[in-house]
């Protein structure tokens, strides 16, 4: 376990899977305790695996440079974990639902497409104008601002392979700062576009309902509640996962084969989104959505708290200024997309004002974000009931899909 470095002259310490397992779920808890205290990371929605990973990561950066200990984890279960999540996302990929959400959701949809092919393509022009790796311009682009710290987490490794040193240190500290400026800009946006356009809320606004679960009623940024869990169920959507992870990994090495490189989850995501659209169509066997957004919760969470403690922050210093510039860019991006782009596409009205706001959360950071925007707008303005519909079936229903796609897309180019 303990390891002596004859070239840093200090102590290795290494945690087989199941101490690094275990070692990760106590600092998960810890940063849930911490986020629970302090106000301003329950404000701007910081994850509390990021909150204890990060903590535990800049706790480890100082013990390396002070030259005491260096901490290494097996990382073994981190990609399990990771491909488990991803494959409860492909089970949300339903066409029928997507239908029955109506041309606003297809249309919030297109824009937030549009606004993950904006945020590659200026990620990737200007890392190239500032003379550094484009591959860091695609983490400062999408990877980590509407992809988040999840597709962070799963791309910053394969950007590794790819010779981008310190890749997912670089995409972790790049989602964390988007988490907090995309809360901060969609309120002052949104106040704006109501002022400037003098904007009310509509007195009757009436959606469909969406038998999903109930996440659109009331989305928290600590938690989301699903109501309760049946055993069998649980059972049931555990077997599927497994399933169609084990399929993945067939279609994983098909796309290898044929010399495209893709994310290891890729192909059992596309899996689970095939066995979604066959059982809407068929009825073959049941999708039950509470107890695979419950399994995939766990495994996000415990994902990105492994993920959070092997960062290796020593690797940002030489990389510091560069990453600045390009989230400097991309958040006046969003800015701008928000006011042009996703206004006036989804009606010029008071719920595309909401909207907006939700956009900037969301395609900075992550959903609940832009829920707490939409509703800081609603609180001062009054009720959107359209706009809580219609951001949270896209952002945490169909937008990780597409957006994987062309982030996979962009490597292969790049």
């Amino acid at each position: 376990m303990f390891e002596f470095s004859n070239e840093l002259q200090m102590m290795t310490l290494n945690l087989d899977i199941v101490q690094s397992i275990a070692f990760t779920t106590v600092v998960l808890l810890i940063g849930s305790f911490i986020k629970n205290k302090i106000h301003l990371l329950n404000k701007y929605c910081i994850p509390a695996p990021v909150v204890g990973g990060f903590s535990f990561a800049i706790i480890s950066f100082i013990l390396r440079q002070m030259g005491i200990i260096t901490i290494v984890f097996d990382t073994t279960l981190q990609d399990i974990l990771m491909t488990a999540f991803f494959t409860t996302v492909g089970f949300t990929a339903s066409l029928q639902v997507l239908k029955k959400g109506g041309t606003q959701v297809i249309k919030f949809l297109i824009v937030a497409i549009m606004l993950v092919l904006a945020q590659d393509i200026l990620g990737v022009i200007s890392a190239k104008a500032i003379g550094v790796n484009p591959l860091l311009g695609l983490i400062a682009g999408s990877v980590s601002m509407t992809g988040g710290h999840g597709a962070s987490g799963a791309f910053g490794p394969l950007m590794e392979a790819n010779g981008l040193k310190g890749a997912l240190s670089i995409a972790m500290a790049c989602a964390t700062f988007g988490l907090v400026s995309g809360s901060i800009i969609g309120g002052p946006l949104a106040n704006k576009l109501v002022q400037k356009y003098k904007l009310h809320p509509e007195e009757i606004e009436v959606k469909e309902e969406i038998t999903l679960t109930n996440i659109h009623e009331e989305v928290s940024c600590s938690e989301i509640s699903i109501g309760e869990l049946s055993e069998s169920k649980l059972t049931n959507s555990a077997m599927q996962i497994i399933i169609a992870m084990g399929l993945g990994t067939i279609v994983s090495n098909l796309f290898s084969n044929i010399g495209i490189t893709i994310p290891s989850y890729i192909g059992a995501m596309i899996v689970a989104a095939i066995m979604r659209n066959i059982s809407d169509a068929k009825g073959v066997w049941q999708i039950a959505s509470n107890e695979l957004e419950s399994i995939g919760s766990i495994c996000l969470s415990l994902f990105l708290s492994m993920a959070m403690c092997s960062l290796k922050l020593w690797e940002l210093v030489d990389l510091a200024i560069p990453i600045l510039i390009l989230l400097a860019l991309q958040t006046l991006l969003m800015i701008i997309f928000a006011y042009f782009v996703t206004f006036r596409v989804m009606g010029k009205d008071y719920t595309a004002a909401v909207l907006a706001a939700g956009h900037c959360g969301f395609g900075l950071g992550a959903t609940p974000n832009g829920i707490a925007n939409m509703e800081s707008v609603t609180s001062k303005y009054g009720p959107s009931p359209s706009a809580f519909f219609i951001l949270p079936l896209v952002g945490a229903l169909f937008i990780e899909f597409f957006n994987s796609a062309v982030i996979t897309t962009f490597m292969n180019l790049l």
